[in-house]
């Protein structure tokens, strides 16, 4: 991901987002990792895979782990727990456990692109931009995926996280194309015109943008920027405004009080 931390954490954001939903509010009592039954040990498995994935939205990375790895002990050979386990392992920051975790996920499940978009994150967000960027384009293309527009933005935002703005932005246009209205992929658009100095084109985008999508503060982040950086003081203003009333909590805003401007 290698850029600078903001990046990055956008990036891991966006390429987690299809394992890990938004958790409760009310955490669940620990629960013992699920025993193995000797006639159900691969539904013991998913069970603990499921409860590792809880205790990972709720950050308790060390329940996350017993789970993974009884897990692992019911059913290795099922590609979702070891996917599962890659993603435990990056969070824990251990890489290694983390690549042949996606490495051998991606071998059982014989191209299964769910899979696939979960390893090509990986290997983008540690570095590996090529290998991760054709993995995206082989996701794109497989017929089983039902949504090529996200594995083309996610390409996008990998090669953008090596500073690849042109190629970043033919992704992004390829997923409009399919996906006009697709808010991530205006999102994406608007911050590589900013990046390459078109703050013209940036404030178009977020306006297209919040005529078709619900605000969220990252885009209303990149408005102000784009006005503040085309001279027009007030449309900034209104932008920094509704960060500050709409996202008061967001980083966004929390930038905007410490005078941080990137």
């Amino acid at each position: 991901m290698m850029l600078n931390s903001g990046k990055l954490n956008a990036l891991a954001a966006l390429l987690a987002a299809g394992i890990l939903a938004a958790c409760s509010h009310n955490p669940p009592a620990y629960q013992q990792p699920v025993r193995t039954y000797k006639k159900q040990p691969a539904q013991a498995a998913i069970a603990n895979m499921q409860l590792a994935i809880e205790y990972m939205k709720l950050g308790q990375l060390a329940n996350a782990r017993d789970c993974i790895e009884r897990a692992l002990s019911q059913n290795a050979s099922n590609p979702d727990v070891q996917s599962t386990a890659g993603l435990v392992f990056e969070r824990l920051n251990e890489m290694g456990k983390a690549e042949r975790a996606y490495e051998t996920a991606a071998r059982l499940s014989k191209n299964d692109p769910r899979i696939a978009n979960s390893y090509a994150g990986f290997l983008c967000r540690t570095g590996k931009i090529a290998a991760g960027e054709k993995m995206f384009n082989d996701v794109a293309r497989n017929p089983l995926y039902p949504t090529p527009a996200v594995a083309l933005v996610n390409a996008g935002v990998c090669v953008r996280s090596a500073g690849n703005l042109v190629d970043a932005d033919r992704y992004f246009t390829r997923a409009l194309a399919i996906q006009p209205n697709m808010a991530e992929a205006l999102l994406q658009q608007g911050n590589v015109a900013f990046d390459r100095g078109d703050a013209e084109q940036a404030r178009d985008i977020v306006q297209r943008y919040l005529a078709v999508n619900p605000p969220a503060p990252e885009i209303l982040w990149l408005g102000f920027r784009a006005q503040r950086k085309l001279g027009d003081p007030v449309a900034a203003a209104v932008y920094a405004r509704r960060v500050q009333t709409e996202f008061p909590n967001s980083e966004q805003a929390q930038n905007m009080r410490n005078g941080v401007d990137r």
